[in-house]
């Protein structure tokens, strides 16, 4: 099975910005295709609050959330104990070899997973193979080369310059968003549709969540623990970066927006 690296790792800095994602903010382009008493699988669900969003809105449907490790499972499963939903099932998989029958689920749902994965082209097969027939596969990510910010600084430069080393280094693909149309169609998927959509962090209080938590996980994430490791940069380096992070968040004239591709495909 290909190798799955996740180039982000599960830190508290990680963890403050998957926190903030809903189903109304990161699957938007869904909600539209979503019923009660669907079944729904997702994939790569993280800690949890898109998962628990679309288990809300699909019930009595049931939900099962999929992670590669349990560790990472249990952070979706105390998700939904505190906010008290209770139809989701919990299961350790991984997307290049789902264990579930073929044409198991209405929905198959991924988010930032793609980009990750050694097999893109084949974690759409697998989530095509285990979908029903008239049943819709969606997935969203992030395309790292369409992120656009302002004012100009070398310190973000080198960021997504390092991002882009350690990614591909991890067998990743930074720039999913773009590709997801081309891989939808090399699974086989017949009926497509592919779409596009941004977030915008331009306000004070934005900047200041989304530049103060870049700031803490270019210095203590899984990503700057391999930029270490393999040479790629610095300690000094990295507090740099960091600092640059924190002086872009702190200019009122401060913007970034972070691309997403999107697609739906019909079974």
């Amino acid at each position: 099975m290909p190798k799955q690296v996740y180039t982000h790792g599960h830190h508290e800095s990680v963890l403050r910005s998957h926190r903030w994602r809903t189903a109304e903010n990161s699957a938007a382009y869904l909600l539209p295709h979503l019923a009660p008493g669907m079944s729904l699988l997702d994939v790569g669900c993280g800690p949890g609050t898109i998962t628990c969003d679309l288990a809300e809105i699909v019930a009595p449907g049931r939900v099962t959330a999929v992670e590669v490790s349990a560790e990472a499972l249990e952070l979706a499963r105390a998700e939904a104990a505190a906010r008290g939903v209770d139809n989701i099932d919990f299961v350790v998989a991984d997307v290049h070899g789902l264990q579930f029958a073929e044409a198991s689920f209405d929905v198959v749902h991924a988010h930032q997973v793609l980009q990750h994965v050694a097999d893109p082209v084949g974690a759409l097969r697998e989530m095509r193979r285990v979908c029903r027939p008239g049943g819709i596969v969606a997935a969203r990510d992030s395309d790292y080369a369409g992120f656009t910010w302002y004012p100009q600084s070398p310190a973000l430069d080198r960021w997504l310059d390092l991002y882009f080393q350690a990614c591909h280094h991890n067998q990743g693909e930074p720039n999913a968003g773009r590709r997801l149309l081309s891989w939808a169609r090399a699974a086989g998927f017949g009926e497509v549709t592919a779409s596009a959509s941004l977030w915008c962090f331009a306000d004070e209080t934005d900047r200041q969540w989304w530049g103060g938590m870049w700031a803490d996980r270019i210095l203590k994430s899984a990503l700057a623990d391999q930029l270490l490791r393999e040479g790629l940069s610095t300690e000094d380096e990295l507090g740099k970066i960091s600092a640059g992070w924190q002086k872009w968040a702190a200019d009122p004239d401060g913007w970034f927006t972070v691309l997403h591709g999107e697609i739906i495909g019909r079974v």
